[in-house]
């Protein structure tokens, strides 16, 4: 997964929490706009949008002359693919993980436990006996739930 940038965090920290994932997406100006606070030309956020769309992580749809961006994945999906990432950068994934979760504060492992005990209950076929709201969160850049694309690895 792509790391960002201070600017790149703030575009994309714009359209996650400007854009729904059912709408069509914004425009460079619309951006731009919701940048407060920061002295940006036009063409900069164009630029930053560009190579977000280059690197996966905005998908952009041509509206007459100009694009409509949308992020790709969500938030959530992202933090997890960076926590996974994080974890293949070298050393023992289980010693990670453990001293991981003896950090997390109790309502942090609450949901984790949760999220396991979902991730347990699922059937053959993928689909969960009642946990389905925690793993639909937390879909990878794919589409597919980070679990199964950590799988792949």
């Amino acid at each position: 997964m792509t790391r960002l940038g201070d600017l790149e965090r703030a575009v994309m920290d714009v359209l996650w929490d400007v854009v729904p994932g059912t709408s069509d997406g914004v425009t460079v100006r619309e951006v731009a706009d919701a940048l407060d606070g920061r002295e940006l030309a036009y063409t900069t956020v164009m630029t930053v949008l560009d190579r977000l769309a280059g690197k996966g992580m905005v998908q952009r749809e041509r509206e007459g002359r100009a694009w409509r961006y949308r992020p790709a994945a969500s938030r959530e999906a992202h933090i997890a693919q960076l926590m996974l990432d994080a974890l293949d950068l070298g050393g023992s994934r289980d010693a990670a993980l453990v001293r991981f979760a003896r950090s997390v504060t109790g309502t942090e492992a609450e949901v984790l436990r949760a999220a396991l005990g979902s991730e347990a209950g699922l059937t053959s076929t993928g689909t969960s006996s009642g946990g389905a709201e925690l793993t639909d969160r937390v879909d990878g850049p794919t589409g597919r739930r980070v679990a199964d694309e950590a799988a792949e690895r």
